[in-house]
């Protein structure tokens, strides 16, 4: 297996810290955010495809949004 590509490493852990910020804000509070974000982080920690990575990430702004919007 190859090294993914830095420039989507920086994404996503730049989207991470992002949502990690937003969830000290979230309803439920942080100790319940947290390892929640952290389990779908690492469900995706497998993928290597360029192309799914990017998926990833943008699925990952979405949510960003949503919880923006709460």
């Amino acid at each position: 297996m190859s090294a993914p590509n830095p420039e989507l490493r920086r994404q996503v852990i730049a989207i991470y810290k992002e949502l990690l910020n937003l969830g000290r804000d979230y309803p439920q509070g942080f100790a319940y955010f947290r390892p929640r974000l952290h389990k779908a982080f690492m469900g995706n920690a497998h993928l290597r495809d360029e192309d799914a990575i990017q998926n990833a990430i943008r699925r990952a702004d979405f949510v960003k949004k949503e919880i923006e919007a709460l």
